[in-house]
């Protein structure tokens, strides 16, 4: 049984997410995690808000609120809304942990005694309205690079490209919004990353070509560009503080470690958030710390979109290989492009697009969750259009899924009652679909294992209509008519196809395999997965097994619902 860790970009604490937040990182982190406890497999599935920086301090002096509550307060809102989506997160963590400052304090010490970092005197944006020196993101202008005008002094929400606030052209305080910005000097600490290239360059060189084409292609950028010494400490009054026992001055003054220095090790503070509540059972280290993990090394996944990527195919690995230390590094990247709306992108900050809170106001998880990975921005951005996601929950999952599970529960209790009836001895037919069920399900197995989400989902869909073909070959409503038996078997073997989907789907649809599985009144039923010979014989349920008519799985998405939700959310532009 190999062991699996399993990481997605920390959500930023500063409001609830997108749909494109979504499916680029959380989402197809959790259809994997779920794929593989599936099959067996130790998995670990580590996530946490992102709280510390600019963001959370604008939004909570916005709200009006302390920033630890409006932290404590945002973690909650945000944990609801993927709870309504069914992430099984084997923990849910925070950034503002007193274990992650612990471990960030711990890794700047390390850096600081293998001389990565350095203190230097920098030039830095003041604003006297304001009375204090301005962190990047305190800083909005307009992007030297690609000419938009609301770039944040650390990074162009447009372009990606990573910026200082000095770059900008007609920079203004996001605070008070003044443009009486000076530069003065104060001190900051520097990681060395300069002196580190050369080993991030071999390390990338490991692993760049087991990565998918966008992840390795970033990392490759930065890596040519050459990597730069980086500021690691900001002005701020909210964050990990700079350990007194190591930059005295510096702490005096107040610094703290930038956002982007500690969130990576936060996935290790969340670890460590989870294993102290129960340390008895859980031992944090043996999946961080490589010396520890013996005979049975863990394999790590991160999941991200792209604008994350950099950050965790160098700079965070440039912090772990300088702590000259044993701690896990990435194995696979699983990058993801944007996902648009209507062609344009969602933003958080523009209030664009749908946002996850508000998609299930209108609709369960599982119509969300299916359409955003069968649609995952996988090797170029996709578009979320209400007419593409009407088409594709009305064709796959209440046409192609939702009605076959309908039609053969509904019937067979209708002509045989409420148990699965025994009929004749299987056939042909029968013999045929389950050579074809059994194909189409390691083509599913493959594209899972392969994190090839869209091809995984095509798999899927393919199974469905699998169904669907051998329920029309056989047409149970006519041959009952000449022969009962010849019904009894189809619909039997429709039952057991029902359940095959119950199990399989999981990943993708959670409640409503649920709700399929929960039918069947089936003795023992501990089935985690399908082996080729159960795919073939489909005889999980025995004839004589209980069943009853779940509710309608998935209502279909009318065309007055349509307009509805373009009316609320806003259609095509103009």
């Amino acid at each position: 049984m190999a062991r699996h860790l399993i990481t997605s970009a920390l959500p930023y604490i500063n409001g609830i997410k997108h749909l494109g937040n979504m499916v680029g990182s959380m989402l197809p982190a959790d259809v994997y995690a779920r794929y593989l406890r599936q099959r067996g497999h130790d998995v670990l599935y580590i996530c946490a808000t992102d709280e510390h920086g600019t963001p959370a301090e604008l939004a909570a002096k916005e709200r009006g609120l302390p920033v630890d509550e409006f932290c404590a307060q945002a973690h909650d809102a945000q944990k609801a809304v993927y709870d309504g989506f069914e992430l099984a997160f084997d923990y849910f963590g925070r950034s503002s942990s007193p274990q992650n400052r612990e471990i960030t304090q711990h890794f700047a010490r390390r850096l600081n005694e293998n001389g990565f970092i350095e203190e230097r005197a920098i030039r830095q944006v003041y604003s006297p309205v304001d009375g204090r020196f301005l962190p990047d993101r305190y800083v909005e202008g307009t992007c030297p690079h690609c000419g938009y005008d609301k770039a944040r002094g650390d990074q162009c929400e447009n372009c990606t490209r990573v910026l200082d606030p000095t770059d900008l052209i007609n920079p203004r305080s996001a605070i008070s919004g003044s443009t009486e910005l000076e530069v003065r000097e104060t001190k900051h600490l520097f990681l060395l990353q300069s002196k580190l290239q050369h080993e991030v360059e071999e390390w990338v060189a490991r692993h760049e070509e087991e990565w998918p084409q966008l992840a390795s292609s970033i990392a490759r950028k930065w890596l040519n560009e050459g990597l730069h010494d980086r500021a690691i400490t900001r002005d701020l009054d909210w964050g990990v503080p700079v350990p007194a026992d190591t930059w005295p001055e510096l702490a005096a003054e107040g610094k703290v470690f930038y956002v982007w220095f500690d969130a990576p090790i936060e996935y290790i503070g969340a670890t460590k958030e989870w294993s102290d509540q129960d340390p008895e059972n859980r031992d944090w280290k043996s999946w961080w710390y490589e010396s520890d993990q013996g005979e049975n090394p863990v394999r790590y996944t991160e999941f991200m979109a792209k604008d994350n990527v950099p950050f965790h195919t160098v700079m965070f690995p440039a912090t772990e290989l300088g702590i000259r230390e044993p701690w896990k590094k990435v194995d696979y990247v699983k990058a993801f492009n944007w996902l648009t709306y209507y062609g344009g992108k969602f933003s958080t900050s523009q209030k664009r697009g749908v946002f996850t809170d508000h998609a299930l106001e209108i609709l369960p998880a599982d119509y969300w969750r299916y359409f955003l990975i069968a649609n995952a921005p996988e090797s170029d951005d996709s578009s979320f259009t209400w007419e593409h996601f009407t088409a594709t929950v009305n064709k796959d999952l209440a046409d192609t899924l939702g009605n076959f599970v309908n039609r053969v529960l509904s019937f067979s209790k209708k002509r045989f009652g409420e148990e699965v009836p025994a009929g004749a001895e299987a056939g042909e037919p029968e013999t045929k679909l389950g050579e074809e069920i059994a194909a189409l399900l390691s083509e599913y197995e493959t594209q899972m294992e392969a994190l090839q989400f869209r091809k995984a989902a095509a798999a899927l869909r393919a199974l469905w209509s699998a169904g669907n073909s051998y329920l029309e070959e056989k047409a149970p409503w006519l041959e009952i008519k000449t022969n009962p038996d010849g019904a009894a078997l189809t619909l039997r073997v429709a039952m057991n196809l029902i359940h095959l989907y119950s199990v399989i789907s999981e990943p993708f649809i959670p409640a409503s395999s649920k709700a399929m599985r929960s039918a069947f009144a089936l003795q023992n039923d501990t089935a985690t997965w399908a082996t080729e010979a159960e795919a073939k014989s489909l005889t999980f349920l025995p004839a004589g097994t209980p069943f009853t008519v779940p509710p309608v799985l998935f209502a279909k998405i009318t065309d007055e619902d349509l307009e509805t939700y373009k009316e609320r959310f806003g259609g095509a532009p103009e």
